[in-house]
């Protein structure tokens, strides 16, 4: 008797909310009434069961019945799928002070320290002053310049290992190679210096990268149904904590390695560059520490794997295309010769 009242009384909980959440979302229908047409949802997951594994292919086949701007509704949270160039240059040219922000996730809630990531942050005067800050300050031509003996270190150590690897007639993972190779001169010019696995949490700090990379655009149904993020169904919200502090320990002891560094001959990285402006009334650039913490991990992503991936294919294809590969090596020759390595001046005269 006991077990049957307890199983009421779950069935008329689950009822009750379901038609709470209807009564909200049908609230909301009426108060919207010229939303774009679209397909309709589910109580409380709206159209979320309509997309798979391969969403822009089931977001491409809803579009043909529905038309280039079409209303969807993942949980309770109404999305506007836009499908064709015509009606994405109204969104994103014609009206993109609109839509220039994106939504306030989970994810830049606690890796993005509260949306203060270039990434995530509204858009408005922060997200202006920070993008200033980054391109005249950070990615200048002139400070991107300071790094070139830097750069050409770690492409030199590169290409040895390579040799070596050759020499002796062992196999070579060169994906892994191109991709440490980006991580150690992302992180000095970033850091300062290379990460040492060490002084990063038992996972190391490439591969925390790469989570937070994966966790930050990975589904949360909290983002779509805000009123169960306390329950942590996924359990995404306690590793996104985690990843957070050791983020957060991390920067803690770089900004302290870098204000008690008395080396004035050395290149200054990015985080010296902040931290001459926190607390400063000399310039127009309002900084403190979560901000910097925040603006290094946007160009830890940024740069980290997209230029891994982007060199891992080009080899890839030129593997694949010998012709274009022999009419690559016979521009260098000519250009370059035969006597020593390719320098970043060289690429203005590389026209192929």
């Amino acid at each position: 008797m006991n077990l049957t009242m307890e199983w009421i009384c779950t069935i008329l909980a689950v009822a009750a909310l379901v038609f709470f959440f209807q009564a909200l979302t049908w609230r909301r229908r009426r108060t919207n009434k010229r939303l774009p047409p679209g397909p309709r949802g589910l109580p409380i997951l709206g159209n979320l069961l309509m997309i798979g594994t391969k969403p822009h292919q089931d977001l491409q086949r809803l579009a043909r019945e529905y038309g280039p701007i079409m209303h969807l509704r993942f949980g309770l949270m109404p999305v506007i799928v836009v499908s064709s160039p015509e009606a994405a240059e109204l969104f994103l040219k014609t009206h993109d002070l609109v839509f220039a922000s994106r939504p306030p996730l989970e994810a830049s809630k606690y890796i993005s320290y509260n949306q203060q990531k270039l990434v995530f942050a509204p858009y408005g005067s922060y997200w202006r002053n920070m993008r200033k800050m980054c391109t005249l300050e950070l990615l200048s031509n002139h400070k991107i310049s300071t790094f070139r003996s830097m750069r050409k270190q770690e492409l030199d150590l590169l290409v040895r290992h390579i040799r070596e690897a050759a020499y002796s007639g062992v196999a070579v993972d060169l994906s892994s190679m191109v991709t440490s190779f980006s991580t150690d001169v992302t992180c000095r010019m970033i850091i300062g210096k290379k990460y040492d696995r060490e002084d990063f949490g038992e996972k190391g700090f490439e591969a925390t990268v790469r989570e937070t990379m994966r966790i930050a655009s990975a589904f949360n149904l909290a983002d779509y149904i805000p009123q169960i993020r306390g329950l942590d169904l996924q359990g995404q919200t306690k590793r996104m904590k985690a990843i957070a502090k050791d983020f957060d320990d991390f920067f803690e002891k770089i900004f302290e390695e870098h204000v008690e560094s008395k080396d004035e001959n050395r290149t200054k990285d990015f985080i010296d560059v902040m931290l001459g402006f926190v607390g400063s009334e000399e310039t127009e650039y309002r900084v403190e520490r979560d901000t910097i913490k925040a603006i290094i991990l946007d160009m830890l992503g940024a740069s980290m794997d997209t230029s891994a991936a982007t060199i891992d294919w080009t080899l890839v294809e030129l593997i694949r295309h010998p012709r274009v590969t022999k009419k690559l090596q016979q521009e260098l020759e000519n250009v370059v010769g035969l006597n020593r390595t390719v320098e970043e001046s060289d690429l203005e005269k590389l026209e192929y």
